[in-house]
């Protein structure tokens, strides 16, 4: 006889008319996007991690991952590894509720960008998910 799986899901997720939080950009009429999900409220405080440099956010200094500043430095492969240890490192300190599978910094020197993508699941339903986030 096969055992049942149980999932397991946010009780935030079970009132779906309930807010949890604003999403990333702020551009929606009123100023601010809402979310309904914990996997959407997820994304956009990656995404809010990624684009926060330290001492950016008031009260909390050390929040973010600095990755603006290394924005200008040559591209080499030791910096994007030193790229990849701080976004990893930042996540598993202010966003514990994600389970990193990867991190890829994807450099296109022709155009100076550097192309960011987390793929990760959250800890709670075990759901996969994707964050891309472009520097110029």
């Amino acid at each position: 006889m096969p055992i049942p799986q149980t999932i397991r899901v946010n009780p935030l997720d079970l009132q779906k008319n309930i807010v949890i939080g604003v999403s990333l950009p702020f551009n929606a009429k009123g100023v601010f996007n809402k979310t309904y999900s914990t996997k959407e409220q997820i994304k956009s405080n990656l995404i809010n991690l990624l684009l926060t440099d330290k001492g950016e956010r008031i009260m909390n200094p050390e929040f973010g991952a600095d990755l603006r500043k290394s924005l200008f430095d040559n591209i080499t492969q030791s910096n994007t590894d030193l790229l990849q240890v701080k976004i990893i490192d930042a996540i598993n300190i202010f966003i514990p509720e994600v389970e990193l599978t990867n991190v890829a910094i994807e450099p296109n020197i022709d155009y100076n960008t550097l192309d960011v993508t987390i793929d990760y699941r959250l800890r709670i339903s075990n759901t996969p998910d994707q964050v891309t986030v472009q520097f110029q």
